[in-house]
């Protein structure tokens, strides 16, 4: 059985996943922080991307 491509759903979009290295990759390029950098703060913030790029601004200034 094929999938059904009308049904979509992105709920998935405003999340990084810290189990998938391309996802973690891509934010960590985005952001200009290295991966290892990004996996801690989504340790430390959970996975929300907007929560993350915010979090990401701050500690580029640090």
């Amino acid at each position: 059985m094929v999938d059904d491509k009308t049904k979509r759903d992105f709920r998935d979009r405003d999340r990084v996943s810290a189990d998938e290295d391309y996802e973690v990759e891509y934010f960590a390029k985005k952001v200009g922080l290295t991966v290892q950098q990004v996996r801690e703060l989504i340790k430390k913030h959970g996975n929300d991307r907007a929560t993350l790029e915010r979090e990401a601004k701050a500690f580029q200034t640090r």
